[in-house]
């Protein structure tokens, strides 16, 4: 029995999914055709009471028009070190925006007033323009760290006295929703952009949905354009990102008890020396000392188990909706009795 948790981005559609796409009402979108694309837009507007939305190929995609859409050249974006929109977008932010990026240590990738505020520029001809705040939720590299709205409210009113935008990278914001209990309906009051994604915990193939003010996806429209981002016939793959939030959102909280069952065994091993706390899906550890995670990750492949490396001392785990309860019993079994050998 093989246990893929390299990411939740592995899965592949159930037969409900397909037959929503294979029957989904398509036209040309970049037309404005597409009634099924344009559901989706509407449909996750109104969850997160947002005005508009844009369905994009990807997350990358949505994130780099959303910081297009609130900076100008040589301004400057503030993110976590650790941000995605920084460490795993191609330097778009750079390529894309010609803006500058002012990084944070959060802890776990979690920002606060507190670390933002001193790191906003003042008007000085020798600075940048400190512009927009992008959050990341859940936060990938903090091992699933995800914020509640309680957290949010502070960052949006000091980016409002200081007449920044704040963006939310929201890759697993349904995860989040389901660890603290927030509504989706709360989110739009904070945020200028959220990022939907599509493709990881809900188990849609392909997509996500950049939300805002009409005036932001009206520009944002041109954008996608630009970017090569314009679809024809998409409602192929809308239909399956609807599909994956009339059925999907539900059962997260599986892929979280789940994960936390894979931390509650690696936390007894010997070859791992401590596990960041699981809130969500996914599991962070370090290896021991003396101990290459390149190595560890070739040995649990051995025993069926395929996870990355995510540092010079980091292995990550996520659970997903293709991870059943015997998969995790299996994979906890083979961790539990690993015999991890010497570095080769």
């Amino acid at each position: 029995m093989n246990v893929d948790l390299r990411s939740d981005t592995v899965t592949t559609p159930d037969q409900g999914m397909l037959d929503a796409m294979m029957s989904a009402k398509v036209g040309d979108d970049v037309f404005g055709e597409d009634e099924t694309v344009k559901a989706l837009e509407h449909k996750l507007a109104a969850m997160f009471n947002m005005e508009a939305g844009l369905f994009c190929p990807s997350g990358t995609m949505t994130n780099q028009i959303a910081i297009k859409c609130f900076t100008n050249p040589m301004d400057e974006v503030i993110c976590d070190q650790t941000a995605h929109v920084y460490r795993y977008e191609r330097g778009g932010i750079a390529y894309h925006s010609l803006a500058s990026v002012r990084l944070l240590n959060g802890e776990r990738g979690i920002l606060t007033p507190e670390l933002i505020e001193p790191e906003i520029n003042d008007e000085n001809v020798h600075y940048p323009h400190s512009s927009l705040v992008v959050l990341e939720n859940t936060v990938n590299k903090g091992g699933g760290a995800c914020y509640s709205l309680s957290q949010i409210e502070p960052i949006h009113t000091l980016c409002n006295i200081k007449g920044l935008k704040l963006h939310l990278d929201g890759a697993r914001i349904f995860n989040a929703l389901t660890a603290t209990g927030d509504y989706a309906k709360d989110y739009g009051q904070y945020f200028d952009g959220i990022s939907v994604c599509l493709s990881k915990g809900l188990g849609a193939p392909v997509g996500s949905v950049l939300l805002g003010s009409k005036e932001t996806i009206k520009k944002a429209v041109n954008i996608r354009k630009a970017f090569g981002g314009g679809m024809r016939q998409a409602g192929f793959l809308a239909a399956a990102g609807i599909y994956a939030l009339d059925h999907n959102i539900a059962r997260l909280s599986t892929d979280h008890k789940h994960a936390k069952a894979l931390a509650d065994a690696l936390n007894n091993v010997n070859y791992v020396a401590s596990v960041l706390p699981v809130e969500t899906n996914i599991v962070v550890f370090e290896v021991a000392e003396g101990l290459e995670p390149a190595h560890l990750v070739h040995q649990l492949a051995e025993k069926g188990i395929a996870c990355n490396v995510t540092g010079p001392k980091t292995v990550r785990m996520v659970t997903h909706l293709n991870i059943s309860s015997e998969m995790i019993d299996k994979a906890v079994e083979n961790i539990i009795h690993l015999h991890v050998s010497a570095n080769k």
